[in-house]
């Protein structure tokens, strides 16, 4: 890969959108293209029990090893590949598992704090931020995290009026003044979809013609 690498930020806030954004963003372009979530930087917190790990602030952004991300897409905007950690949301600590990622001609970033730190901000070349109506947000959060990371009604409850909801309105609301584009309900918009891939497909095509000129 000769060109350098551009990359996309998609923020919002819990049950935003965001990941169905970036899903349906990578299979919309017709360049490589990778997908690289905040989610996948959460501190280990191994050395934390179990039972205090549960009651944790994960919505708050020194949660996450942001400083090891921004390394990452340096790395995979320089050439490199890069093995990043996985996550269980289900032990709230990282597995003993890896995912290698080569370099790609798009890397789509998303996640919900990823507009609050400014050098992973100024490594995106085009900012999303997915604005979805709260009580839709939540509701999306209860389904998933009791269907798919086994939690129960009363913890996603308690979780989130505790930490999500207030972490919402102290970081992630206030960071949507940093987007170039603002997207109401996300991959369900196919409008604002279209337009995006259009806008991501010029940028492509003109640093090609001006590559080979």
């Amino acid at each position: 890969m000769n060109c350098s690498p551009f990359v996309i930020g998609i923020a919002g806030g819990t049950g935003s959108g965001k990941t169905t954004l970036a899903t349906k963003l990578k299979s919309a372009i017709p360049e490589d293209s990778i997908i690289l979530s905040h989610d996948f930087y959460y501190h280990a917190n191994a050395d934390i029990p179990f039972e205090q790990r549960v009651m944790m602030n994960y919505d708050h952004p020194n949660s996450f090893d942001t400083d090891l991300m921004i390394k990452d897409i340096k790395k995979l905007k320089s050439g490199q590949a890069i093995d990043y950690g996985q996550y269980s949301f289900e032990t709230y600590t990282k597995t003993s598992k890896t995912v290698h990622l080569e370099p790609t001609r798009v890397i789509i970033v998303e996640g919900i704090l990823i507009f609050d730190n400014k050098e992973l901000l100024d490594l995106m070349d085009i900012k999303v931020f997915v604005d979805t109506d709260a009580d839709i947000r939540l509701i999306r959060r209860l389904t998933r995290d009791v269907k798919e990371r086994n939690r129960s009604l009363d913890s996603v409850i308690s979780q989130y009026m505790s930490t999500v909801k207030p972490m919402h309105e102290q970081f992630v609301e206030p960071s949507k003044k940093y987007a170039d584009i603002i997207i109401p309900q996300g991959g369900e918009n196919l409008v604002a979809l279209h337009m995006l891939v259009d806008r991501i497909n010029a940028l492509i095509n003109h640093t090609t013609e001006n590559e080979i000129n």
